[in-house]
């Protein structure tokens, strides 16, 4: 069994993998592809998209959904207006008027049109939505280990953490604002798992991207890998396992194995934290010994109850997702499987004693059925 330093670094190395894999897979390198595909717009744009279609969410021209993505502006459609440069070759007195030496510049703007994805019909087009898949499974305890590491940080450190309707985050799960060193989560996110996981994401990016932080100049990709990574490495360590969300999370963002690389390598510090941390919150609130059933209580269990038991810690081992989880269900089932052999010894030795008639079996042979 993994001694606890061996465990965290365990935790980062398959993190890392995990993610190396999915950005290898065919299937990334066709969402990367599709990306390259949409322009990036202007802040100018984006608010011009924004006030006409606040549900925008992949804008082409007319030409370009059909030519680059097979699909086609329905009929009817309004377009969606936006500013496109004009660009005129300069003559050398426009050079010399402009002062510059470039051979052509933009003269002006012009409103053309565009659409968005839900006014065009055709074949499907690849989004992040199929790396980032947000329908997590509810989870016991964690909307109390939730509670207990807002109280925790808003109590005993200088992050302030506070609560919003997810309508007022334009989309996101929750934020950190390093000028005020404010954590915000959304308030009515329906999925517990997912909010906690947020709460360590929104963490991570305080500890490592901070004001005073070693790593807050560090580029948007690699912030929201770190920050991610952290989160599910933490998540993993409670037992939670987001990986259809964290891995399709950091993979839209770290786009190259080196950003993959130099992210995580700075992360291992802040991963020992959280994880220390964490494990102090679920001793607080009895959640590790809960996981637990102590050798001397198995003889209280019936026999129904210790059945019931063995079938539930099979099951745990079976979905146990980290080396450490699956090594103490395996030994919690070693303990409940000896209950069982030696009280069905003793009602067999018991039976024995009452039935002397019957043949006793081989003792070499009833040791080769024992596990």
């Amino acid at each position: 069994m993994p001694t606890k330093e061996e465990w965290k670094k365990q935790l980062v190395d398959n993190a890392e993998q995990q993610i190396l894999n999915l950005t290898d897979s065919d299937k990334f390198k066709n969402y990367l592809n599709t990306v390259a595909k949409f322009h990036r717009y202007s802040a100018r744009n984006i608010d011009l998209i924004y006030s006409q279609n606040p549900e925008a969410t992949q804008i082409a021209g007319f030409k370009q959904w059909k030519n680059d993505f097979n699909r086609s502006v329905n009929k009817g459609e309004k377009g969606i207006r936006i500013a496109a440069p004009m660009i005129k070759k300069l003559t050398p007195e426009d050079q010399k008027r402009l002062d510059t030496t470039k051979e052509k510049s933009i003269v002006g703007y012009r409103y053309i049109p565009v659409f968005d994805i839900s006014q065009t019909s055709g074949e499907p087009v690849l989004s992040a939505k199929d790396f980032v898949k947000e329908n997590l499974a509810d989870h016991k305890n964690v909307t109390n280990l939730y509670n207990e590491l807002k109280n925790y940080l808003n109590n005993n450190t200088d992050i302030k953490v506070s609560e919003k309707r997810l309508s007022e985050l334009g989309g996101a799960k929750g934020y950190f604002q390093p000028s005020t060193n404010e954590i915000v989560i959304g308030s009515d996110e329906p999925d517990n798992a997912l909010k906690l996981e947020t709460l360590y994401h929104e963490y991570a990016h305080s500890q490592l991207h901070g004001l005073m932080s070693e790593f807050k100049d560090r580029p948007r990709a690699y912030q929201e890998t770190q920050a991610e990574a952290v989160a599910y490495v933490a998540m993993q360590n409670i037992g939670v396992d987001t990986s259809n969300y964290s891995l399709g999370y950091v993979a839209t963002w770290a786009k190259d194995t080196a950003v993959i690389h130099s992210a995580l390598s700075e992360i291992q510090q802040v991963s020992n934290k959280v994880i220390e941390l964490s494990d102090g919150l679920t001793k607080q609130l009895g959640l590790q010994e809960a996981q637990k059933e102590p050798e001397h209580d198995l003889k209280k269990l019936s026999a129904q109850e210790l059945n019931k038991s063995y079938q539930g810690l099979q099951q745990k081992v079976q979905q146990a997702i980290s080396p450490q989880q699956k090594a103490q269900f395996k030994n919690q089932l070693n303990d409940v499987h000896q209950e069982i052999s030696e009280r069905t010894q003793k009602q067999l030795q018991a039976f024995a004693e009452e039935n002397p008639e019957i043949k006793q079996p081989d003792p070499e042979y009833d040791q080769s059925l024992k596990r």
